[in-house]
């Protein structure tokens, strides 16, 4: 049967085991039908597929179940909050809590229809366009949530705050909003420490913390988060002058990623990130092949030490998924060299690549017309087949026999009036 799987929905840690529900069409490999899949893992390597913890089934979810956040509650009890489609296309946001708190799977779930919705549009909300509730967060007496949405143009994170995770009240004021970015999906909010790779609960606060506010662009597709101070006094979020809203921002990934949602290992101390690898391929395509959607390798999310980004690598159980290492030592390449590493037959392969470069006379100047807060337009401006100073240079992944076909991920360098700049691109077109 097709399948489709999209937005990953609530990971956590419970007891030992961590779990993970997304967005999943058990009907088609389209998108439809969406019920919360629900997978557990031991080391999140080896999952096991369990039935679906929520789908459609009362009034204010009827028409769909779709994306949320899990959190843990204090007693080590979670509680999941949901977006629910009623009948009147309205989204309304909901809560889910485990059926039996001693089954270590937590296979069923429950929805209190007595108590569902625990937040509804109000007047001035945009009811279709009101979605994708965050993992919460305790401060001064109230759990506070985002809820992801859009005022015409401008994106928009609602605050809302509840002294008993049930009853919730909107803010005088969102927690961030910004002009011309339109609806902001899968909002995520969580704090960084300045230095070091821990990751923290994202309920703590203070001097050595910063913050960071993840939203997915309905309008571009993709990810992008910008790092800044909370203002917990006033419960606003204000990003850096570093940071940039909208499709001129930091991506997460500069590849098919999008609907992504972090949170807290408490069993590590770390803070992983899950996202989906949304499909190029047309949807006639995906029905051929019979599925549509992948979920990418977690990572681990810290603050780069410049403070101004965040810094990623895979969780270190990946490393257990090694096979045959391929070295190569001491290539010389000229322009216009290919030289093509043999003895990888894996789909996916790990990649630690130094380039030495004897001299950086040649390299192109950076021209002060262009910007650096948009690194994408200016990698796809200047792509891998412009010559530049030094370069380009880099990997062919995924590459053809005759380079008919291929994805280049690639460097180029520049060199500004104080120092030189470095730009690690890819590139997904389609080459002539």
């Amino acid at each position: 049967m097709d399948k489709s799987s999209t937005d990953p929905n609530a990971p956590m840690y419970y007891n030992g085991i961590y779990h993970f529900f997304y967005q999943y069409n058990p009907k088609g490999a389209v998108w439809g039908n969406i019920v919360w899949a629900h997978s557990v893992s031991k080391d999140m390597i080896n999952w096991k597929a369990l039935e679906p913890a929520i789908y459609p089934s009362h009034r204010f979810d009827r028409k769909g179940a779709w994306s949320g956040s899990a959190t843990i509650l204090p007693g080590n009890k979670p509680i999941i909050l949901y977006t629910g489609v009623d009948p009147s296309d309205r989204q309304v946001q909901n809560y889910a809590v485990p059926a039996n708190l001693s089954d270590p799977y937590l296979r069923k779930w429950i929805k209190p229809a007595g108590l569902n919705p625990v937040v509804d549009p109000e007047a001035g909300v945009n009811a279709s366009a009101f979605r994708d509730p965050t993992t919460a967060w305790w401060l001064s007496g109230h759990w506070r949530m985002v809820v992801g949405s859009k005022r015409n143009h401008r994106g928009m994170a609602y605050l809302y705050r509840s002294r008993d995770f049930i009853h919730w009240i909107k803010a005088k004021h969102p927690l961030h909003s910004a002009p011309h970015t339109g609806m902001w999906e899968c909002p995520d909010f969580y704090p960084v420490l300045l230095s070091g790779k821990q990751g923290l609960d994202t309920s703590v606060v203070g001097k050595q913390v910063k913050h960071v506010l993840k939203v997915s662009l309905d309008v571009t597709r993709y990810d992008y988060y910008t790092v800044g101070t909370y203002l917990t006094n006033e419960d606003r979020y204000v990003p850096d002058n570093t940071s940039v809203d909208g499709w001129a921002g930091i991506r997460y990934d500069y590849g098919n990623f999008y609907a992504s949602k972090t949170f807290f290992d408490p069993a590590k101390k770390r803070r992983i990130l899950w996202g989906w690898v949304n499909e190029s391929d047309t949807t006639s395509d995906d029905v051929r092949k019979g599925w549509a959607g992948i979920q990418a390798i977690p990572r681990i999310v810290w603050l780069d030490p410049s403070q101004r980004q965040l810094m990623q690598w895979p969780i270190q159980e990946l490393e257990t998924l090694r096979g045959t290492n391929v070295k190569m030592n001491h290539q010389m390449l000229k322009t216009g060299d290919h030289i093509e590493v043999k003895g990888i037959s894996a789909a996916q392969a790990d990649v630690d690549v130094t380039f030495y470069i004897p001299s950086l006379d040649k390299v192109e100047a950076f021209n002060l017309g262009w910007s650096l807060t948009d690194a994408q337009l200016l990698c796809t401006k200047k792509g891998s087949k412009v010559q530049g100073g030094i370069g380009p240079f880099g990997l062919l992944a995924l590459a053809s026999e005759n380079l008919e076909e291929y994805t280049p991920v690639f460097f180029r360098i520049f060199k500004s009036s104080q120092k030189h700049i470095v730009l690690l691109c890819s590139d997904a077109r389609r080459f002539d």
